[in-house]
């Protein structure tokens, strides 16, 4: 992995991280807000703006790529470099969970 992407995605932001977690299966950016709603009792909410925005610089960064369009909305889907990305990040949560008295 890239030291920049390092640098950039880790840690990362908690929009960032559901996104990339949705994304191990193939979803449109209204789907993974949908996802996103229900994993969190609703107290994450992705805006359209922010969806977006992320899914376009995820893309650009190689962390996800475009995988075909369904119904004039385009799928996406992540990658081994966006793979690597999201375990780093859950091995830093564990480490905090950890951290805190969690088992």
């Amino acid at each position: 992995m890239d030291a920049r992407i390092k640098r950039v995605y880790v840690p990362m932001t908690e929009t960032g991280f559901y996104i990339l977690f949705c994304l191990q299966e193939e979803m449109h950016g209204y789907n993974i807000t949908q996802k996103v709603k229900q994993m969190t009792d609703g107290q994450v909410d992705i805006g359209p703006g922010t969806m977006y925005g992320s899914l376009g610089k995820m893309e650009k960064d190689g962390l996800i790529e475009f995988v075909r369009e369904e119904e004039k909305r385009k799928l996406y889907k992540i990658t081994s470099v966006g793979q690597e990305v999201l375990q780093l990040e859950i091995e830093r949560i564990k480490r905090l969970y950890r951290n805190i008295g969690g088992k």
